[in-house]
């Protein structure tokens, strides 16, 4: 017996103590050799990980106002096992197919999903594509219908969940819509940037997102005493551009009016200023909106041709011939030539004037002005000659990028291998270059000689720390000497101001004195001949011509009136943009043509005219304050809008007022604000004031304003004003209620305009620039 105990108990000591060897070693297996592996998979427990996500940053124009922001939004969500539960599937569809415009079919489908492991119905689906992301509008009518789905449990003790429910999201809002869109960019749904600045700048706009690490219980809640790891988000950059609003505004609507007339392929317009190379405006049409960018179907409607595109610019690169001829004192304005043909030196080709015929025996100064293509072979192929040539072409900048900060910018190198090259060239043909080199290069007249970069940035500022980085202006190389960039500024001033020869006279504008220069291209079909029925039409120039404030280049690839040239077409929509532009900068007028034509710039009337007092500055002051200024010095005045502060006023600070002379003071850029009483007035005075509010006129009878009339459509706002003589008993009608607009029209704050080019092949420039 004493022997089987011993025995027992050596088996159960045996047996305990293999036991407990077991477990050491599984002990050390797991705390040494597996330690890390399950240290990781407890840490996974009770660590927990929240984002927190950095906002993206901020795209204005250059006086603040916004472009591109971020936006609460909403992503509709339904409970299928809910919404059966409550016996409400049709009432979901139908108030959703109201609200979202979600085709019924798709939504019963919806309503009906069925988890795929189950069997059951589901438990919760977004609906994409219209429910995703939506407005706070939108969300209130959700949230109404969620009211209207209550009332059918309003009798029992507990109100029912709905199944219908919206989740708070964010996204990128554009609040002028398609204004700038190809400046801009978007992003898609899912926040990826996809074009313009939002692509370029994305790893600047994006931020980095923050992140807090903690520690929780087995239920999940945080534990108090836990450990901690916060990490901060990193707001994205905010950006201000170089892009004025209010211009981009004037070179839509402007390009707008002429695409509905001519229905080109595309139109581009780009607007600088010529001393910083800073864009104030660049459009294109077709164009899109960036907050519904999955309604536009064209590809082609997204392309930004002012850098993407190249194509063939006809006379407007004359100025590059001039340009060099002068500044190697080879251009006499008073030499003549014989125009109609000339002989390409060492071939057999003849090349032709735009008047085959030609103009007989002329001075180059009446070619200039003309846009004879024989007086610019004679200065480009036969004066300079092919390296001088090639050296003004490329220290103009055509050939290389501009650096525009823009994503796709392309250029293609100039090569002039023989001489009907050279010559072809030297008015603009057989070359390729983009919009925005053409725009460095007449800025380069403009500014004094230098070719600058051009840039679309303003200001880069650091929301999380307040720093402010600059972009200043940077010049890439002299191009021409001071004096030469003044010679053929005066020129090209000359073939807008000849009212009868130049070829850009239509884009005269009274009181202000413009540069500039047409141009037309025949662009060549399939079978590599010219097809004169298709061509690109385009304007380029700057103004004022004494103190350059503004550069545009207007371009319209295939307009549908084959007739028609640039000096027609591209150079009216520049006027207007122009006009508009100085305008709204505040750049006062000179004398006009009816001013000089009725004697006012005689000795007595210029005595008289310095004894005008000048119009006070009243921009930042108060209202109060500028009311009472004004009262005090007797001038007489009309407040607009319901602001305190002045923003704008007319006639601009230093204007001699005439006796009598009112001046308006504008307080808020709301477009609906009031439009004063025009009764009187002049129809500059008026329109002037009306570009400022920016709405439509149209006008009606000459003389002054008798009455005007207000009506809006579809949110825009027309003024008709009906002229009439002074001494028409007629006019002293009273006005109409009054809203009105510039002749720049209103519209909508986004109709994109702007499409250009691209003419593939060479042409033989015998269009006429009309």
């Amino acid at each position: 017996m004493i022997k089987r105990i011993k025995l027992r108990t050596l088996l159960l000591g045996g047996f305990i103590t293999l036991l407990f060897v077991v477990l050491l070693i599984r002990m050390f297996a797991l705390q040494i050799v597996q330690g890390n592996s399950w240290h990781e998979k407890g840490t996974a427990k009770w660590a927990k990980e929240s984002v927190i996500p950095a906002e993206r940053g901020t795209i204005s124009d250059r006086n603040g106002d916004p472009l591109a922001i971020n936006a609460p939004a909403y992503t509709v969500v339904i409970s299928p096992k809910v919404i059966h539960a409550n016996e409400t599937e049709e009432m979901v569809v139908q108030g959703l197919h109201q609200i979202l415009g979600k085709d019924v079919e798709e939504l019963r489908k919806l309503v009906n999903a069925k988890d795929a492991k189950t069997g059951e119905y589901a438990k919760s689906r977004e609906v994409r594509n219209e429910g995703w992301k939506i407005d706070e509008a939108k969300k209130a009518k959700i949230d109404k219908l969620n009211d209207q789905l209550k009332e059918q449990f309003k009798n029992k003790k507990k109100v029912q969940e709905t199944g219908l429910d919206t989740l708070k999201e964010s996204k990128r809002y554009y609040p002028q819509g398609s204004l700038a869109a190809h400046v801009i960019g978007y992003t898609d749904r899912e926040g990826d940037a996809v074009a313009g600045l939002e692509a370029y700048l994305n790893k600047f706009l994006e931020g980095t997102d923050g992140h807090l690490n903690y520690e929780t219980d087995a239920n999940g809640y945080k534990l108090p005493n836990g450990t901690e790891l916060y990490q901060p988000a990193v707001n994205g950059m905010n950006y201000k551009l170089t892009i004025d609003d209010t211009i981009q505004y004037y070179i839509e609507d402007a390009m707008k009016e002429a695409y509905d007339k001519y229905k080109p392929i595309s139109m581009t317009v780009i607007a600088a200023d010529p001393k910083t190379m800073e864009i104030l405006g660049m459009a294109n049409l077709p164009t899109f909106d960036p907050n519904t960018y999955w309604n536009t179907k064209d590809q082609q409607d997204f392309f930004n041709y002012a850098v993407k595109a190249t194509y063939e610019p006809g006379s407007t690169f004359k100025i590059v011939t001039l340009a060099g001829s002068i500044q190697e004192k080879l251009f006499n304005p008073n030499d003549k030539y014989m125009s109609g043909q000339i002989l390409v030196k060492g071939t057999h080709q003849y090349l032709r004037d735009i008047k085959r015929a030609g103009w007989g025996s002329i001075t180059f100064l009446e070619g200039v002005k003309r846009s004879s293509n024989v007086a610019f072979v004679k200065l480009g192929s036969e004066m300079l000659g092919k390296e001088r040539l090639l050296k003004y072409i490329k220290d103009f900048g055509f050939g290389e990028k501009t650096g525009i900060e823009l994503p796709g910018e392309i250029s293609k190198g100039i090569n002039l291998p023989g001489p009907v090259e050279v010559a072809t060239a030297s008015y603009g043909h057989g070359i390729s270059v983009t919009p925005i080199q053409q725009l460095v290069a007449i800025s380069a007249v403009a500014n004094g000689g230098k070719v600058l970069e051009p840039h679309i940035i303003k200001e880069k500022i650091d929301p999380n720390n307040g720093d402010i980085q600059s972009y200043p202006p940077k010049t890439k190389r002299q191009a021409i000497s001071p004096e030469t960039a003044s010679e053929t500024s005066g020129y090209l001033e000359q073939v807008v101001a000849d009212q009868v020869i130049g070829t850009g006279r239509n884009a005269y504008i009274d009181g202000y004195r413009v540069a500039g220069k047409t141009g037309t291209a025949v662009k060549y079909g399939p079978d590599k001949k010219p097809d004169y029925s298709k061509s690109v039409v385009s304007f380029i120039g700057f103004a004022p011509v004494n103190d350059p404030k503004i550069s545009v280049i207007v371009i319209m690839d295939q307009p549908n009136d084959p007739t028609v040239g640039g000096g027609s077409v591209a150079a009216p929509v520049f006027k207007k943009i122009v006009e508009q532009s100085l305008q709204y900068m505040g750049v006062p007028r000179t004398a006009t043509k009816e001013e000089k034509d009725k004697g006012k710039d005689d000795k007595n009337n210029a005595i008289q005219a310095q004894n005008r007092p000048p119009a006070p500055d009243m921009i930042n002051k108060s209202v109060k304050d500028a009311e009472k200024q004004l009262l005090k010095s007797g001038i007489v005045f009309d407040t607009l809008g319901k602001g305190t502060t002045v923003i704008k006023q007319f006639p601009a600070v230093g204007t001699p007022l005439s006796p009598g002379q009112r001046i308006y003071l504008l307080t808020e850029t709301d477009k609906a604000m009031g439009v004063p009483d025009l009764t009187g007035e002049s129809l500059r005075d008026a329109l002037d004031v009306l570009t400022l509010m920016k709405v439509s006129v149209n006008v009606s009878g000459e003389g002054f304003v008798a009455s005007q009339k207000v009506t809006n459509q579809a949110g825009k706002r027309t003024v008709e004003l009906t002229l009439r003589p002074a001494n028409d008993p007629g006019s002293n009608n009273d006005g109409g209620d009054g809203s009105t607009g510039s002749n720049g029209g209103e519209g909508n704050n986004g109709q994109s305009g702007g499409t250009n080019q691209s003419s593939s092949g060479k042409t033989n420039g015998e269009k006429n620039d009309q």
